[in-house]
């Protein structure tokens, strides 16, 4: 079986996966960087959607009235742990990004992506934001503050483990085109993660791509002629 999922990087690339038809026990994503790498260790995810209310008043006559939600959604960001930046994290290191700041001094709203690989450390995350949302409530005495929160994708690696024949299979794969198999935490995710806790269990193939989400991003042409070789090989060797 062959399937696209075109919309992955909006993280709905699994929405509409037809499992009745696609009726493999397993598969590989095609969506990983340097050719010769297997994954399957990624992040946990989940989105926060934090949006601010303040009391807007004339400047003028503001003084013990005004209540500017950008401030609040300043003081919420510096609120959280510093050393979560991902600027400031690697390997299997989780991190809180924010992704998109809107405000005027009524309303504001921050997105936030949260990732990490170990569960109960991303439980901790999620509930450092509802921690800092309660705080701030309390401090300006109204609903300044409120949060959403939406899981996106779990760890793979908890699903794949005890299958670990399926990594062998590419590892061995990769062999045979000629390559060292390289394995290494992604620090992101692939359509892989829902499609494995949907049952069809799906590690990721790196492809020749570098420089993801960036004014440098590009692929390798050959990398990616000897990722085709790889997965023929999988295929023929199944």
């Amino acid at each position: 079986y062959l399937c696209f999922t075109p919309d992955e990087e909006i993280g709905r690339g699994a929405d509409y996966f037809n499992y009745d038809f696609f009726k493999a026990s397993y598969a590989y994503t095609m969506d990983g960087s340097r050719v010769g790498e297997i994954e399957y260790e990624n992040f946990n995810a989940a989105h926060a959607w934090v949006t601010f209310t303040g009391k807007s008043i004339h400047p003028g006559a503001s003084k013990n009235k005004m209540v500017n939600a950008s401030h609040i959604a300043f003081e919420f960001h510096h609120l959280l742990p510093k050393a979560l930046d991902p600027s400031l994290t690697e390997g299997y290191e989780g991190f809180n990004h924010l992704t998109d700041v809107k405000s005027t001094v009524d309303h504001g709203q921050s997105i936030y992506i949260i990732r990490n690989h170990d569960m109960t450390l991303f439980e901790k995350q999620k509930a450092s934001f509802e921690t800092i949302a309660k705080f701030l409530n309390k401090k300006y005495g109204y609903e300044a503050v409120s949060l959403k929160l939406k899981d996106t994708y779990y760890n793979m690696a908890e699903k794949i483990k005890p299958r670990f024949e399926i990594i062998q299979k590419a590892m061995d794969a990769i062999k045979r085109c000629g390559l060292t198999p390289i394995t290494s935490p992604i620090r992101g995710g692939t359509d892989g993660a829902r499609l494995t806790y949907e049952g069809l269990l799906c590690p990721n193939l790196g492809t020749g791509g570098y420089q993801f989400h960036g004014r440098y991003e590009f692929a390798s042409i050959q990398q990616m002629e000897k990722a085709l070789e790889i997965m023929f090989d999988i295929i023929k060797h199944a």
